[in-house]
């Protein structure tokens, strides 16, 4: 914030509700059947998950992965100091 109120820089915040529901799993991820989902005979199975859920230990990191790759794609460039800030330069203009 120091940075773009010194530099009058143009900020853009947000917060996604569902993040770490987009972030990709790496590995094979089980899970059991939830309640009032388990149809009869068949309780014994289990669901393996596509995408990561709230409740893993991964998705955290899941999601940032995800979305440092949609950065990058965008053309935004990683701060290295603070790794969960993204510059972009657009002419003479700095986006943050």
């Amino acid at each position: 914030m120091a940075l773009v109120a010194h530099f009058d820089l143009e900020l853009h915040q947000m917060d996604v509700k569902t993040a770490f529901l987009n972030g990709d799993l790496d590995e094979d991820v089980y899970m059991k059947q939830p309640e009032g989902f388990k149809p009869e005979g068949q309780e014994h199975l289990v669901c393996k998950l596509k995408k990561s859920i709230y409740g893993l230990k991964q998705a955290s990191r899941q999601w940032y992965l995800k979305f440092d790759e949609v950065m990058k794609r965008q053309g935004f460039m990683k701060n290295q100091v603070d790794q969960c800030t993204y510059l972009k330069m657009s002419g003479t203009v700095t986006l943050a």
